[in-house]
């Protein structure tokens, strides 16, 4: 299974974020971490193209599905999987509408998630 090198995680919860990408990091993959929306678009022009990102549905301001729509406009080609919680499910489902790669229910299970990436990135590379 072949992981991204390098990926943008999107989380307003800090230590979800922080936590998450430490776990990612132990696996080789270079995280950056972004808690909301206005800077994670910051980061796919300054950093990017990336790899894969993961971008949290639910946050405060710019929330997922409007960070992904204007992320559409920077980089179109970058697979974006969603994480949902607290019943987005159907916000999920209009991010897949939107172009998303693949939407995860919060909490995430780690070796799903790693799994979700390699597909993400297989398919990329599939479309190059």
């Amino acid at each position: 299974m072949k992981l991204p090198e390098h990926l943008l995680l999107v989380d307003d919860e800090e230590e979800f974020a922080t936590t998450l990408a430490e776990r990612l990091e132990l696996r080789g993959i270079r995280t950056l971490v972004a808690h909301d929306g206005k800077t994670a678009l910051q980061m796919a022009q300054e950093h990017g193209p990336f790899q894969v990102m993961v971008l949290d549905v639910l946050m405060p301001g710019m929330g997922g599905l409007e960070v992904l729509r204007r992320l559409r406009e920077i980089t179109p080609q970058v697979p974006v999987i969603l994480l949902t919680g607290q019943g987005s499910t159907r916000d999920g489902i209009e991010g897949m509408r939107q172009g998303a790669f693949a939407y995860l229910n919060k909490p995430v299970d780690l070796e799903e998630l790693l799994r979700t990436l390699a597909e993400a990135l297989s398919n990329q590379e599939g479309n190059l």
